[in-house]
């Protein structure tokens, strides 16, 4: 197999049904053979039934009016949506001839989901990788990405001191033979979002309030989710951007760096291929808020029950979220209630992943507080659902919070040797319009060199 003609255009990620019907049904029927490479073809947001695959959160749990739809990462393969700007970037290498199958080894800096993604695709594409990441880390994490076939290069801290993963990846590619998959500064990763995971909030509010979207929310750790609100944005202009932090570090707020629990997001910077044109608002969330909240959902079934949710409301949702998927239904809640929303709006949001890598976390937070019995848990469904508030929410739509959020930027990315003139035209709209509309190029590219496999 050629890595460089094996792979799913932009187009057929978001409408999988696009594919030619043998491959489609090839790649369903992959799906229980984990590293077959035809799941390639099913990096997507869309079941078997080429419906989006999504929740609309119980409101007896939201406490809210307002739809929250959330859409699901965990069955991506590798287990988090995280796969798709992981495969993205490499297949725009394969065909703009930058990446070369038997050259190259592939660099993955990450905290955690990008890096199992880099991890897995690599193994599918025949292409050796090293993922970089802070060494303090879910052990899930780990486990997966050593599983197929990566090897760790891990380095000093927790998920706020990415930054250092940033400086081993510079200095990592200096060696010709590695090639950067590097998801805070690549535009695949945009590329992915807005087109893929844009396209397909859109359709998620189908048939639900007013068909239309109030507000996306999501946490950045790339910030490449965050330009799913870009092509909200065009079709619904009065859509709110929020983008979420944790409380323990603010950067984008006011500057802020500290360590937290929430996992894939929060990475004390401004990445480089955040849009700030478009993010309306910054939002905190307590890290400690996700953990809890992930706990009552995951043990916390005779207080769910009590507070009126169905058996299969719980069962169905024990297994659909992480860390930051609790994060960003959080966020969600704070900004139903912040906008005053109505059972009419929708607030879209993702779940990048689901529970299976948090287990460890859930084990560290039962060592912390002793005690998680069901009246810990009742109340912890209360302060962290029900009683979510409107606090440390900012509105960056004046020009002068965006030009602090373009200092920020710069701050960050001039020490990676970024030129400033490049920095400077992100300001404008048609920069990010011109970034979009390679996805028509890598479209005819990826087709023209695919063979279409037949036995893989």
């Amino acid at each position: 197999m050629n890595a460089i003609s094996f792979g799913p255009t932009y187009d057929e990620m978001l409408h999988p049904n696009k594919l030619p019907e043998a491959i489609r049904k090839q790649a369903l029927d992959a799906k229980n053979d984990e590293l077959n490479p035809l799941n390639l073809f099913n990096i997507t947001w869309r079941k078997a039934d080429g419906t989006v695959n999504k929740i609309v959160l119980p409101k007896q749990l939201t406490g809210v009016d307002a739809n929250i739809i959330v859409l699901l990462g965990k069955d991506f393969p590798s287990g988090s949506h995280k796969v798709g700007p992981a495969y993205s970037t490499l297949i725009e290498g394969c065909v703009d001839g930058d990446i070369l199958p038997g050259k190259h080894t592939i660099l993955g800096p990450s905290t955690g989901n990008f890096g199992i993604g880099v991890a897995y695709i690599c193994n599918l594409m025949h292409y050796d990788s090293i993922v970089i990441m802070p060494d303090n880390m879910s052990k899930e994490r780990y486990n997966r990405i050593e599983q197929y076939g990566a090897k760790l290069d891990l380095t000093p801290g927790t998920e706020s001191d990415v930054i250092l993963t940033l400086q081993r990846t510079h200095e990592l590619k200096k060696n010709p033979e590695f090639r950067a998959l590097a998801q805070f500064e690549l535009f695949p990763n945009y590329r992915f979002h807005r087109h893929v995971t844009g396209y397909s909030a859109i359709e998620a509010v189908k048939g639900i309030g007013n068909e239309r979207i109030a507000c996306f929310v999501s946490a950045p750790g790339s910030a490449g989710t965050l330009a799913a609100g870009d092509q909200i944005k065009k079709h619904y202009p009065e859509a709110k951007i929020t983008a979420l932090e944790p409380y323990e570090c603010s950067t984008l707020m006011n500057g802020g760096r500290g360590q937290h629990r929430i996992e894939g997001i929060g990475d004390k910077m401004c990445t480089l291929i955040h849009n700030i044109l478009t993010t309306d608002f910054i939002a905190l969330i307590k890290d400690d808020d996700a953990v809890r909240g992930l706990k009552v959902l995951r043990d916390g079934t005779n207080v769910l029950k009590e507070q009126g949710l169905s058996k299969t409301q719980i069962d169905s949702m024990r297994d659909l979220f992480g860390v930051s998927g609790i994060c960003n239904i959080i966020g969600a809640i704070k900004m139903a209630k912040y906008l005053r929303l109505s059972s009419d709006d929708n607030i879209v949001t993702v779940a990048t992943d689901g529970f299976d890598r948090y287990e460890s976390v859930l084990e560290d937070l039962d060592k912390r507080y002793l005690e998680t019995e069901d009246f810990v848990l009742k109340r912890w469904f209360s302060d962290v659902f029900i009683e979510a508030d409107v606090k440390y929410i900012d509105d960056v739509r004046k020009l002068n919070k965006k030009e602090r959020l373009f200092t920020q930027k710069e701050s960050d990315w001039l020490k990676f040797n970024y030129d400033k003139s490049y920095l400077d035209q992100m300001r404008s709209p048609e920069f990010w319009e011109n970034e979009y509309a390679k996805i028509t190029f890598y479209n005819d590219k990826i087709k023209s060199l695919r063979k279409e496999p037949k036995n893989v």
